[in-house]
This record gives structure tokens, sequence and C-alpha cells, in this order.
């Protein structure tokens, strides 16, 4: 699914809503999601999920091509462990 395609399941659950309206709110959670990991934090989503930064280290890689050794900065990456109730609904149980 993509974000358009949230969006328009969103405006079919909701006609009431105006369409630039549910834009701006799916654009909001999604930017507050960006934010916050960005500055750190964790955010948590209870029965989905969380999201949550993690630090990798620098390291020495490998260029796979020539066999190089190459030095890897050290990076931060986004992590997302799903929720239980979410983890349960995927695999069939009752939630």
């Amino acid at each position: 699914m993509t974000k358009s395609d949230l969006i328009q399941k969103i405006a079919d659950r909701n006609p009431h809503l105006y369409l630039r309206d549910i834009e701006k709110i799916v654009n909001t959670i999604f930017d507050e999601i960006t934010d916050a990991l960005a500055d750190g934090n964790r955010v948590e989503l209870r029965g989905f999920g969380a999201f949550s930064v993690k630090h990798r280290d620098a390291r020495i890689g490998r260029n796979p091509r020539t066999g190089e050794s190459v030095q890897v900065e050290a990076k931060s990456m986004p992590f997302f462990k799903t929720g239980k109730a979410l983890r349960e609904r995927l695999n069939g149980e009752d939630a």
C-alpha cells in the first residue's frame, strides 16, 4: 500500500472529510514520526508497533566487486518492531 492508497482508503471510509484534509492529516502523522526519530526519540503506536533509531558503528567493509576493503562510516538507521496485536493478527491468532 502506498501513501496515496492509504489516503484514498481513509477517504472512502470517511466521505464527510475532504480529500485535502485527509492528505494533510496523513502527512502530519508521518512528519511527526520522522521528526521524533530525527530527535532520537522512540514512537510507539499501541497494538501496531514501535519505531526507533538504531546506531551502527563505523566498520571496515568490503567492495563485493573488487574485494577491496572500504571504510564504512557510522550511521543511524530507522527500526520498526511490531506490536503484539499486529504479530498475532498476521499469524492468524485471535487478537
